[in-house]
This record gives structure tokens, C-alpha cells and sequence, in this order.
């Protein structure tokens, strides 16, 4: 797996990259198919942006939260995310129940 994280107008300073680190793997661990993860933080006057793609095969996952603190919108970013690789992974897996019953009922 490929992590890149990147700032705008934002230093990438150990602690929130060991932050941003943490988070996602919880997420990870729901999926183990990650090809590659790209995050971005920014800061735009008062509100802190953080947002990722991830990379899966077949699919990329894009979320993005902003807040006026960063580690709540990392927080935050990493929920959202959490929450759509678990309902894109159950519907991998009923695709793929479905697929086979078709199988066994043409047998």
C-alpha cells in the first residue's frame, strides 16, 4: 500500500502524519484490497481541510471534511471514510453471493 499525504499552505509535521497514520489504519483494516492512499490538508483562512482518495480495485473512494480544527476534520474524514469502505466491501460481497446462487441454481 502507497500512503501520500501532502499539505497546502500546512506543514506535514511528524505528528499529524503519525495522526493521519493511525486513523486510516482502522480503516484498513476493514479491507485489505488498498492499492494506494492519497490525503490532502489544507487551510484556507479559518477552515482546516483534510480529504483522501482511496484507491481500490475497480473503484476510488473520495471524501473530504473540513472544521475549524484539524484533527477534527481528520477525524471526521476518516469516519465518512470508514463508513463507505464498509458499505462498498458488503456490497462487493453480496454481488458476489449473488453471482453464486445464480451458479448453483443452473447446475
Amino acid at each position: 500500500m502507497n500512503l501520500n499525504i501532502t499539505g497546502h499552505h500546512v506543514e506535514v509535521t511528524p505528528a499529524i502524519r503519525e495522526y493521519i497514520t493511525g486513523k486510516l489504519d482502522r480503516v484498513i483494516r476493514h479491507f485489505d484490497n488498498v492499492t494506494s492512499i492519497g490525503v490532502i490538508i489544507s487551510v484556507e483562512k479559518l477552515k482546516q481541510k483534510a480529504e483522501v482518495t482511496l484507491h481500490v480495485r475497480g473503484k476510488d473512494i473520495y471524501v473530504e471534511s473540513d472544521d475549524s480544527d484539524l484533527y477534527a476534520a481528520i477525524d471526521s474524514m476518516a469516519d465518512k471514510l470508514d463508513r463507505q469502505v464498509i458499505k462498498y466491501k458488503q456490497k462487493n460481497q453480496e454481488h458476489h453471493h449473488d453471482a453464486l446462487k445464480h451458479q448453483v441454481a443452473e447446475s
